[in-house]
């Protein structure tokens, strides 16, 4: 069940991220060099507290695609299935909340690239300067007063979830 619901989360993000990509043709121009190359992005540093509940993510790995989207890397059995990827990003996971919080706020997470060096700064432009407009597209379904306050909601939904799993933590002194 867990590999069921793990894969569907991925296939989902994958969707989200070739959503914002082909909003900004110029994201796709950077990435249609890279066709074929393998890119792995890992969680480092999933939280104690979180990980009683919660199992770090496994390692993302997804392939460039000719139009300059993205596409889970299919399985790979034998050697193949030990081959580097040709790029690999360490996403820092220590306060996750925080994270997807920087995130939706527009700010930059923490990465640490290795690998091909062209790639690896394309990536990072890509991080550096693509963002989800998530009030857009919700003024798209709902209108634009739906859509701030759904915004709204939502942001202080996320601070006091954060609030809370920090609390507990120190509650617990795993924080």
């Amino acid at each position: 069940m867990r590999q069921l619901l793990e894969q569907e989360g991925r296939e989902r993000l994958i969707l989200l991220l070739n959503h914002v990509l082909a909003a900004e043709p110029v994201a796709v121009l950077r990435l249609q060099p890279h066709a074929g190359r393998c890119l792995r992005v890992v969680a480092q540093g999933w939280p104690r507290l979180l990980s009683m509940l919660l199992p770090p993510p496994a390692p993302l790995e997804v392939v460039v695609t000719p139009a300059g989207l993205l596409e889970l890397r299919p399985a790979l059995e034998g050697l193949e299935a030990t081959a580097a990827p040709d790029l690999e990003v360490v996403l820092d996971t220590h306060d996750p909340m925080s994270l997807v919080s920087q995130v939706l706020s527009g700010g930059t997470p923490q990465l640490q690239l290795s690998g091909d060096a062209q790639f690896a700064a394309d990536v990072n432009w890509l991080a550096e300067n693509l963002r989800w407009d998530l009030t857009a597209d919700l003024e798209r379904l709902w209108g634009p007063l739906s859509a701030e306050r759904l915004r709204t909601w939502g942001q202080a939904f996320a601070r006091a979830l954060r609030e809370a799993v920090q609390r507990l933590g120190r509650d617990r002194g795993l924080g």
